[in-house]
């Protein structure tokens, strides 16, 4: 009957928009598990928990061959190897650092292809760009990589099911440093870090600054001596996600 509520032209539009919506909230969804409250509820394998006994160290954002080589002696001088989460454009325009990486016995992983925020839903266009990362990383270091972080750990519908189905295990972090502010210096990435970092943790820290406060990379790199002291002093092991027990066989 015309004019009535069921027919108004706002009642129409609301209809047509549902299904959007609806697309739209199962798309960023998984997103909340950003924010550490929702890891912490039963979230344990997402967030990278391991053996009781060692911590995880992991880098994002490379590799950049301004900052990345000064980690790489800095973890030598350290004893330690982590997992480095690398973008395949970088690794690609940087080829020979990413095989550096790899001959000293560090572990690459995968960050995407490029830093970019999922603002809409493209699940093709998710499957596509991990597919070009893995493949970039194969083809550089002769390695198939076994681990996926999204970028800025945003994780959606569509970046999971691509890692999912390209048999990547997705691992979040359960302490950080705050190392890509111009604020951070040494010590704030050390304190921070370790107000989080129990054993079974991972650490997220970057090894450039290539989407950060220009210089930041100095802060995590500064840290670095100080957060090993005190794992170590508190029992715990240090290395890359392949030796942290994180049942590799349950995927996603």
């Amino acid at each position: 009957m015309p004019g009535s509520p069921g027919s108004s032209p706002a009642r129409r539009g609301a209809a047509a928009l549902a299904p959007l919506a609806t697309v739209a909230a199962a798309h960023i969804a998984p997103a909340a598990t950003w924010l550490p409250v929702v890891r912490r509820l039963g979230l344990t394998r997402l967030a990278g928990v391991g053996r009781p006994d060692h911590v995880a160290l992991t880098f994002d954002d490379g590799p950049d061959p301004a900052s990345t080589p000064s980690f790489l002696e800095a973890l030598d001088s350290l004893g330690i190897r982590a997992t480095f989460f690398v973008l395949g454009d970088s690794v690609v325009r940087h080829p020979a650092l990413a095989q550096e990486t790899v001959r000293r016995g560090h572990e690459l992983a995968v960050h995407g292809w490029s830093h970019n925020r999922p603002w809409f839903p493209d699940p093709a266009g998710d499957v596509r760009a991990l597919r070009r990362a893995i493949g970039a990383l194969r083809d550089v270091t002769g390695r198939r990589p076994l681990w996926y972080r999204p970028p800025y750990g945003i994780l959606t519908s569509g970046r999971w099911a691509a890692a999912h189905a390209a048999g990547l295990r997705t691992v979040l972090w359960t302490a950080w440093g705050r190392d890509w502010t111009t604020r951070a210096t040494p010590e704030s990435v050390r304190s921070t870090v370790m107000a989080d970092l129990r054993g079974g943790g991972t650490v997220l820290l970057h090894d450039t600054d290539r989407m950060s406060a220009p210089g930041c990379w100095r802060a995590a790199l500064g840290a670095l001596p100080a957060i090993v002291s005190g794992c170590r002093e508190a029992g715990l092991s240090i290395g890359p996600l392949a030796e942290h027990g994180t049942a590799l066989a349950a995927r996603g």
